[in-house]
């Protein structure tokens, strides 16, 4: 199949999410956030993630209401915070979210970390929200495998979506093939390494296939059929961001792309977080 930037992949309750998206992880609410967004719809980006931490999901609002782009044509993700979780404040987080985009529904509601003793209650709540059709596609995020499996031993819905730090220097496999397994989509975030990009091997196929080393990472994960949403509030990189659908990596440089994993987390370890 040719990809395209406004390719998508079907949810487990059918949903078409698209595969390329933009993070707005600490893009400053107000006219940071709102150009980003801006510039990243206007070139054809269909995907927004934000989250009720990002503290930015008026500008994402407000960027999308002003890009005269029909609600149902753009995908809105956000998220719970750690503080936020339980069955009744995740609720009332869920509430406020919504307020702030001045949007009646989500596309996608994620749990943003595996808090505790606290994860499958929140999980609950995002139930009742997709049962009364305020959330197209619920999930989780940080989630690993063993989470996932205490999770689903007791939900009525199975999560639809992982979105985790994934990466060449991270590949994920045992996560990654569990979820395809599963029927849950895999979504990357911080796909460029925290801008770990002089690798020699990236390097090297940046100027094999006439692409910036990002491009190439970035092609990586859509390739492997992971969702993936790259954060910038620069007009350049986020235009150079969705230009990836003009070459196509080799299965031997896949392998070797691959073959750079080093179980390096640049975030925080899902099964130790203190926040």
């Amino acid at each position: 199949m040719k990809l395209k930037l406004d390719s998508t992949v079907e949810l487990l309750n059918g949903v078409e999410m698209p595969r390329l998206g933009l993070g707005v992880w600490r893009a400053q609410d107000g006219q940071e956030t709102e150009n980003a967004v801006s510039v990243a719809l206007k070139a054809g980006y269909r995907s927004i993630d934000t989250a009720s931490m990002y503290q930015n999901e008026q500008g994402v609002g407000r960027a999308i209401r002003a890009s005269g782009i029909p609600r149902e044509q753009v995908f809105v993700t956000t998220k719970v915070w750690n503080n936020e979780q339980g069955y009744d404040s995740t609720l009332r987080a869920f509430s406020e979210s919504l307020d702030r985009l001045e949007m009646e529904y989500a596309d996608l509601y994620l749990v943003h970390w595996p808090v505790v003793g606290k994860y499958k209650e929140t999980y609950r709540a995002l139930e009742e929200m997709y049962d009364q059709g305020r959330v197209r596609a619920i999930g989780v995020s940080n989630f690993n495998i063993h989470h996932l499996e205490d999770l689903m031993g007791t939900c009525r819905i199975k999560p639809m979506v992982n979105q985790v730090e994934l990466h060449p220097l991270h590949t994920q496999k045992k996560l990654f093939a569990f979820c395809r397994k599963e029927g849950i989509q895999l979504e990357s975030w911080r796909p460029l390494m925290q801008g770990r990009l002089d690798l020699p091997l990236i390097q090297e196929l940046a100027a094999k296939y006439g692409k910036t080393a990002a491009q190439i990472v970035l092609r990586w994960h859509l390739q492997l059929g992971i969702v993936t949403i790259p954060k910038s509030v620069r007009e350049a990189r986020i235009l150079e961001n969705a230009d990836l659908f003009d070459f196509e990596l080799e299965p031997e440089d896949m392998v070797r792309i691959d073959g750079l994993n080093q179980n390096q987390r640049f975030g925080a370890d899902p099964d130790h977080i203190d926040f």
